[in-house]
C-alpha cells in the first residue's frame, strides 16, 4: 500500500508544489520557447514525473510504472477511441462527392460574406469540431471562406476565432470524458456545468465574425441573424449538453443554428451585401435554399482544398451533379445523412432500457492491476478503479454510426479499411501525444504531486476563481488541445476547489470552458490556418490579430464563472 505524502520534499509545501510543477513546466517550455515537437515534449514531461513521483514523493516503481500504463491506457480508451472514429467518419464523407454537395449547399443560401463567415465557419466549424476536431474545422473552413471570395489573411482570423464555442465539446465531447476521467466528478455534472458557460461565449462570438468581415457596418446590419445564431447554438449547447447526451452537444447545436439561420434568412436579409473583394451591393431577392432546391448562385466550390484534407476520393456517384448546381433536397439530405445517422445512434442509446442493457453488458468496472494507494488521509483514491465501457462507449457508437454511413454511401468494406488505416496514420503523433499526456497526467494525480499543487493554490482563497480560467487557457494555448488541458489540471482544479470551498465541478468545468478561449492561439491551429489559405510563416501575424479578441473572451468568462462561484450566479452550479 502506497499512502500519498502532501509535503515530501523538505517537509514545505510551498516546495513540494514547486518541484510537482516541475513536469509541467518542463512541458510548455519545451512547446513554447523550444518549440519542440508535442510528442517530444509530452514524453518528457512524463519520464520527468515518474522520476519525481519515485524520488521524490516515494512511490514504488512498479505503481509508478502501473499508474503509467492506466493513464495510457485510458488515453487509448476510451479518449483516442473516440477521436479515431469521429475523425474516420469525417474522412469516410470527404471521400465521396457528398462532402461538395454539404459545402455547396452552404454556401448558396447567400452571397453576403457576413452571412457566409457564420454559416462557414461558425455552424459547419462546429459541426467539424464534434466529429474531426484537430484542425480541420479550422483547415476546412478558410478554404471555404476563401473559395467563397474572402482575403487569405481574413478567413484565417474568422475561422480560428470562430473555433471557440465549440471546443469544450468538441470530438463527442472528449475534452468532457476526459476531465470525468481524470477527476472521478460525475460526467453529467460537469456536463451541465460547461453547458451553463460556452453558451455566453457562443452568444458574442458571430457578432466578432460579422465585426472582422466588415466592422461596424457589419455589426449594424447584420446583428439581427448574428443574434439569432448564437442564441440558437447556445440555447442547443444548454439544452443538450444539461438534458440530452453529452456527446451530441456540438452536432445538435450546429444543426439547430443552420435552420435557426435558413427561417430567419426566408423573413429578413441585411439591407447591403458584401460580396468578393468586399463590394457592396444592395440586397437582391432572398436567395435560400427551399425545400425545392432553388436558391442563390453557389460561389466557386474550391473542391480541391476540400478533398486534400480527407484523402483519397471514390467515384463519382451518378446521381450528384458535377456541375456548380445548387442541390436538390434530396442531395441535401444525403449530404448531411452522416450527421443525422449520429443523432440516431445516439439517440437510440439513450432510450431508457437500451441504456441500462447497454450499461449492464457493455459496461466492466475493475481495480487497475497494481495500484493500492490512499490519499495524505488514508482514503483509497478513487482513481485506481476503472471503468471499461465497450459497447456502449462514445467510440463504439461512432464506429456502428460510421459502418451505417458507408452503407448508406455504398463504400466498400475495403475501401472503408483503407481509410481507417489512413486515420490512424494520420493521428499516430497524435496517439503518442495524447497516451503520453494522460500518462503523465496520471503519475501526478496518484503519487499525490496533483494533491500537493491543488493545496498549495488553495493558499489564493477565494481568489482562485479568478485563477483558474485562466489556468485552463494556458493549458489549451500551449499544448492545443482542450482534452490534454483538462487531464493535465483537471484534478488539480478539482483540488483546489475542494481546499478554497469553492465547488469542484464549476472550477474543473471552468478549465474547460475558460481553456478554448485559448485554443486560437495555439501554434497547432495558427500552422494549420496559415498552411489552409496559403500564407506560409503567417503564425506571427495572425497570433497578433488574435490575442486581444482571445484574453477579451477570457475576461467575459472569468467574470461570469467568479460570479457563479458567488451567491450572485451560484444557483447556476449543479
Amino acid at each position: 500500500m502506497f499512502q500519498q505524502i502532501l509535503d515530501p520534499i523538505a517537509g514545505s509545501l510551498l516546495i513540494s508544489a514547486l518541484c510537482a510543477a516541475l513536469p509541467l513546466v518542463l512541458l510548455f517550455v519545451l512547446l513554447g520557447v523550444f518549440k519542440v515537437k508535442a510528442p517530444i515534449a509530452a514524453l518528457a514531461g512524463l519520464a520527468l514525473s515518474l522520476v519525481l513521483a519515485i524520488v521524490g514523493w516515494q512511490m514504488p516503481v512498479n505503481q509508478a510504472l502501473s499508474a503509467t500504463a492506466a493513464g495510457m491506457f485510458y488515453g487509448l480508451f476510451p479518449i483516442l477511441w473516440i477521436l479515431v472514429n469521429a475523425l474516420w467518419i469525417y474522412r469516410l464523407t470527404v471521400a465521396t462527392p457528398w462532402f461538395e454537395v454539404l459545402g455547396r449547399t452552404i454556401r448558396s443560401i447567400s452571397n453576403d460574406l457576413r452571412i457566409l463567415a457564420i454559416l462557414i465557419a461558425f455552424c459547419f466549424g462546429a459541426l467539424l469540431e464534434s466529429l474531426a476536431g484537430f484542425g480541420a474545422p479550422v483547415a476546412i473552413s478558410a478554404a471555404m471562406l476563401m473559395a467563397a471570395g474572402m482575403k487569405p489573411l481574413k478567413s484565417a482570423i474568422v475561422s480560428l476565432l470562430a473555433n471557440t464555442a465549440p471546443v469544450a465539446f468538441g470530438a463527442m465531447a472528449a475534452p468532457i470524458i476526459a476531465l470525468n476521467g481524470v477527476t472521478g466528478l460525475p460526467l453529467n455534472e460537469l456536463s451541465a456545468m460547461a453547458g451553463r458557460q460556452t453558451p455566453f461565449i457562443a452568444l458574442i462570438v458571430p457578432l466578432l465574425l460579422v465585426f472582422i468581415v466588415d466592422g461596424r457596418r457589419g455589426v449594424r446590419q447584420t446583428w439581427p441573424v448574428a443574434l439569432v445564431a448564437g442564441a440558437a447554438f447556445g440555447v442547443a449547447q444548454f439544452v443538450t449538453s444539461n438534458y440530452f447526451a453529452v456527446e451530441l452537444t456540438d452536432v445538435v447545436a450546429a444543426v439547430v443554428t443552420v435552420a435557426a439561420v435558413l427561417l430567419m434568412l426566408k423573413v429578413w436579409q441585411p439591407r447591403e451585401t458584401v460580396g468578393m473583394g468586399g463590394a457592396v451591393e444592395a440586397a437582391a431577392v432572398p436567395a435560400v435554399v427551399s425545400a425545392g432546391g432553388t436558391g442563390g448562385s453557389a460561389p466557386q466550390e474550391g473542391t480541391t482544398a476540400a478533398r486534400g484534407s480527407g484523402g483519397s476520393v471514390l467515384p463519382a456517384d451518378p446521381a450528384i451533379p458535377t456541375d456548380n448546381s445548387r442541390p436538390e433536397a434530396r442531395q441535401i439530405w444525403m449530404a448531411i445523412a452522416p450527421y443525422l445517422i449520429i443523432i440516431a445512434v445516439f439517440s437510440v442509446a439513450q432510450i431508457p432500457f437500451v441504456k441500462a442493457w447497454l450499461t449492464q453488458v457493455g459496461s466492466v468496472t475493475f481495480a487497475w492491476p497494481g495500484l493500492e494507494i490512499t490519499d495524505s488521509a488514508g482514503k483509497p483514491v478513487a482513481a485506481t478503479k476503472f471503468k471499461l465501457d465497450h459497447l456502449k462507449a462514445t467510440g463504439t457508437l461512432l464506429l456502428f454510426s460510421g459502418l451505417l454511413t458507408m452503407l448508406l454511401y455504398k463504400i466498400t468494406a475495403s475501401q472503408g479499411l483503407r481509410i481507417y488505416r489512413d486515420t490512424v496514420v494520420q493521428l499516430r503523433w497524435t496517439i503518442v501525444t495524447v497516451t503520453a499526456v494522460l500518462g503523465l497526467s496520471f503519475v501526478m494525480n496518484l503519487s499525490g504531486q496533483t494533491t500537493t499543487l491543488g493545496f498549495a493554490l488553495a493558499s489564493a482563497g477565494g481568489f482562485f476563481a479568478l485563477l483558474s480560467p485562466l489556468i485552463g487557457w494556458i493549458g489549451v494555448a500551449l499544448t492545443g488541445s482542450d482534452t490534454s488541458s483538462n487531464s493535465l489540471f483537471g484534478q488539480m482544479q478539482a483540488t483546489a476547489a475542494e481546499q478554497t470551498g469553492l465547488s469542484p465541478v464549476l472550477m474543473a468545468a471552468s478549465n474547460s470552458s475558460a481553456g478554448v478561449m485559448g485554443k486560437m492561439l495555439s501554434l497547432q491551429n495558427l500552422a494549420v490556418a496559415s498552411a489552409a489559405v496559403g500564407l506560409d510563416g503567417a503564425e506571427g501575424t495572425l497570433f497578433r490579430k488574435l490575442i486581444g479578441w482571445s484574453l477579451g473572451l477570457l475576461a467575459l468568462i472569468t467574470v461570469l464563472i467568479f460570479l457563479q462561484s458567488t451567491p450572485v450566479l451560484g444557483w447556476m452550479v449543479p
